[in-house]
């Protein structure tokens, strides 16, 4: 595409250069450019796009993007092209939907969002949508699924990746024939506008908790980050139980979808839809059945596939030996957490829980994380979950403070192979140890080292280990 056409709808101003160019991709990564790529230098949370201008030249970029005024031009070439716009995030979103050939104006897309339940609510509309003949994509933090089948991993396990992936994401589904993508739309990736040009067919709204102050500066930020979702969506799908949920569908024009614990789409339904697996996962059922609705199918036509979902990978994920049940579960947040011990307790049997909590996020919920896991546990073991650059012996303090008071033993084993080992080991049979925090994830931050790890293997190898 010539530079000119990628700008020709946008405003901008030509600070230098020519825009007769060829472009062959735009990036916000200096380590991504190849040839002919435009250069967006935005400005993030840990760097500036600015300070790697010099590094993306190098690697081939012919023209930059900017959307500030007071940067030192002086020492780039006279034949790079500098564009000034009033937004690079939104640039960036709208040059690679057009680098792509808008591939989203040609797809049916459901965006859903929440703190928690967004990985499983999309798995469970993709497994739906196939199971009624559409060829459906799911893309979120486990991956990037079609037809239920793993494609490919998503980079830094985002959530919801940046538009430069995105978009040719969507554009190579089209190639395979896919009509439906069912997607993971993160408080964090509507913030930072990666689906600014991704107009959506429904848009669902799970529940509003605890996660993501710290990022976003606070808890009605991260609200009015969630809140986007309603700008991009043609329809809404809104969980009536949800107070903040419940107030963003009442203020729309157009009537939303309901769904709650009582009703799906103001018609009465009490009993389980999806019986046997905790109360968060009949929700997370009702939200993803409205998403169909809202497509234009009855509760009549999505029924008899209902027994044939299946939770996605690291979400109530069980494993079994030797008379133990050990579940692997992606909890990590107060509410997460809470429903996940309450369908677990329960079944009346002897409870272990291993937990920690991520470094350099909100502080707040460690307390209220302890005090859930105290409350509904026969014991804890308190362990590193991604301690990052926090000190992991503090996390485990910050978790204590909402322990007090309770009478469940609680053990500290700061490393995690150690913690699951141990766990295991204690286990009788008939007893059953919940794994919480890390779920499908692969790796474990430690200060400025990622390694592998695995609860799930980890599990396994502490049976060995048990048996030996």
């Amino acid at each position: 595409m010539l530079l000119s056409e990628l700008l020709k709808d946008w405003p901008c101003t030509i600070l230098q250069g020519s825009i007769r160019l060829n472009i062959n991709g735009i990036t916000e990564s200096s380590k991504r450019v190849k040839e002919k790529y435009v250069f967006v230098a935005k400005k993030g949370v840990l760097a500036d796009g600015t300070s790697f201008i010099e590094e993306a030249i190098c690697n081939g970029a012919k023209t930059l993007v900017i959307d500030r005024t007071n940067i030192d031009l002086t020492h780039i070439p006279s034949n790079i092209t500098v564009v000034l716009v009033p937004d690079s995030s939104l640039f960036i979103s709208y040059g690679s939907a057009k680098l792509s050939g808008d591939p989203a104006e040609v797809l049916q897309i459901i965006g859903v969002t929440g703190t928690n339940g967004k990985t499983t609510v999309s798995h469970f509309i993709g497994q739906l949508l196939n199971k009624l003949g559409h060829k459906t994509a799911v893309i979120g933090t486990t991956g990037l699924y079609i037809d239920g089948k793993l494609m490919e991993t998503i980079q830094d396990s985002m959530t919801t990746m940046p538009a430069e992936q995105f978009h040719p994401i969507l554009r190579r589904c089209i190639n395979q024939q896919v009509t439906h993508i069912v997607l993971e739309a993160s408080s964090i990736g509507l913030s930072t506008n990666r689906l600014a040009h991704c107009p959506l067919t429904v848009g669902v709204f799970l529940n509003i908790g605890m996660d993501h102050y710290a990022e976003h500066g606070g808890r009605q930020p991260y609200i009015e980050a969630k809140k986007l979702l309603t700008s991009l969506a043609d329809q809404l799908v809104i969980n009536e139980d949800d107070e903040i949920c419940r107030a963003i569908g009442g203020g729309m024009s157009e009537t939303p979808i309901y769904f709650s614990s009582q009703h799906i789409n103001g018609r009465q339904q009490q009993a389980p839809l999806f019986p046997n697996q905790g109360q968060h996962n009949e929700m997370n059922a009702r939200a993803a059945i409205c998403a169909v609705m809202a497509l234009g199918y009855s509760l009549r036509a999505i029924r008899p596939h209902l027994s044939d979902l299946r939770l996605p990978t690291g979400r109530l994920e069980k494993y079994e030996e030797a008379g133990v049940e050990v579940y692997v579960d992606y909890a990590h947040t107060p509410d997460a957490l809470q429903a996940v011990l309450q369908a677990l307790s329960d079944r009346s049997r002897r409870l272990i829980t291993v937990f920690g909590c991520g470094g350099e996020r909100d502080r707040e919920k460690r307390p209220q994380m302890g005090a859930v896991a105290a409350h509904y546990s026969s014991h804890v073991i308190l362990t590193s979950d991604n301690p990052r650059k926090e000190d992991p012996s503090q996390i485990i303090i910050d978790i204590l403070t909402g322990m007090a008071g309770f009478s469940t033993p609680i053990d500290i084993l700061v490393d995690r192979h150690l913690a699951i080992q141990y766990a295991i080991s204690q286990a009788q049979p008939g007893e059953i140890v919940l794994i919480a925090g890390k779920g499908h994830e692969q790796i474990q931050q430690i200060g400025n080292q990622t390694t592998h790890f695995c609860d799930m293997e980890e599990v396994k190898k502490s049976f060995i280990s048990r048996n030996t």
